[in-house]
């Protein structure tokens, strides 16, 4: 099966590095393009067998499946570069967010997939959201899931709660490095401890921590049962994080789902202009 890439930024390049290094995919499964030559070309060197295509179209015709990784407004366009070549053998996968999946299958004459990754799949670990649209078939289902199996834990998401999923699983690693970053800065502020220490100690608890809840030993409210003993110091912490906390993650959410509307709205119109002005 040849898998092809478009786009290989910032999410397109983890999900290929984690690929290659979970021997899910080889080099030569892949040919990959991206408008910015050059980000194609150093995956290539450090992947030899690796195909870099000269454009979009390229791609799309010698691939099996065609994983769209473009920013939302980059989409269309992205799609009308390549959109000539896709049958209905071709399996596209978006990892887009806020296009909606009825939308999409309008626009190409293949199935469509999503698949929304977090950067937890770099360590091969964490979810990939798994939405499928109506052509695809219990096969191509089967198959989406044994890739992604193999850097991730696949999950099947309805489209209601699709943004609140992504917010825990993809924004929420970015969500809780900011609080763990906070931590370590009021560390070196308040007693003067380094910050390589206080890095050190974070990332070493931030590993224990999950694996405790990977090896599934407490859940999160017996362990803080268990490290908050009556009149002790953790509940001294825990009663200024009570302070401030409550509250915050509604107002994330709020903030998430909002933009999502209006990225989704924005995306509606420009899927419709682009067709609209399509002869």
């Amino acid at each position: 099966m040849q898998v092809g890439f478009v786009g290989t930024g910032s999410m397109g390049s983890i999900l290929i590095e984690s690929l290659l290094s979970a021997h899910a995919l080889l080099p030569a499964n892949l040919i990959i393009f991206n408008r910015t030559p050059s980000k194609a070309a150093r995956l290539a060197e450090r992947h030899p067998g690796i195909t870099v295509a000269e454009s979009n179209a390229e791609v799309a015709r010698k691939s099996d499946w065609l994983i769209l990784c473009v920013k939302p407004l980059e989409y269309r366009q992205a799609i009308a570069q390549f959109e000539d070549q896709l049958q209905e053998r071709h399996l596209l996968v978006t990892i887009t967010s806020p296009v909606q999946l009825s939308e999409l299958e309008s626009t190409v004459p293949c199935p469509v997939v999503r698949a929304v990754p977090s950067i937890t799949n770099a360590a091969q670990s964490g979810l990939t959201l798994i939405e499928f649209g109506s052509r695809v078939t219990d096969e191509q289902k089967h198959a989406v899931f044994s890739l992604f199996a193999q850097i991730s834990n696949p999950l099947v998401i309805q489209e209601r709660f699709l943004r609140i999923a992504s917010d825990i699983s993809s924004c929420g690693p970015a969500f809780i490095s900011y609080v763990l970053q906070q931590m370590i800065e009021a560390a070196v502020e308040e007693t003067g401890i380094s910050r390589e220490a206080a890095t050190f100690l974070t990332t070493q608890m931030m590993i224990g921590f999950a694996e405790l809840l990977r090896q599934e030993v407490f859940s999160l409210p017996a362990l803080q049962e268990r490290v908050c003993v009556p009149g002790g110091i953790t509940g001294e912490g825990l009663a200024a994080l009570a302070k401030g906390i409550p509250g915050v993650f509604n107002d994330v959410f709020r903030r998430t789902h909002a933009k999502f509307a209006e990225d989704q709205e924005l995306m509606s119109r420009h899927l419709l202009q682009e067709t609209t002005e399509t002869p």
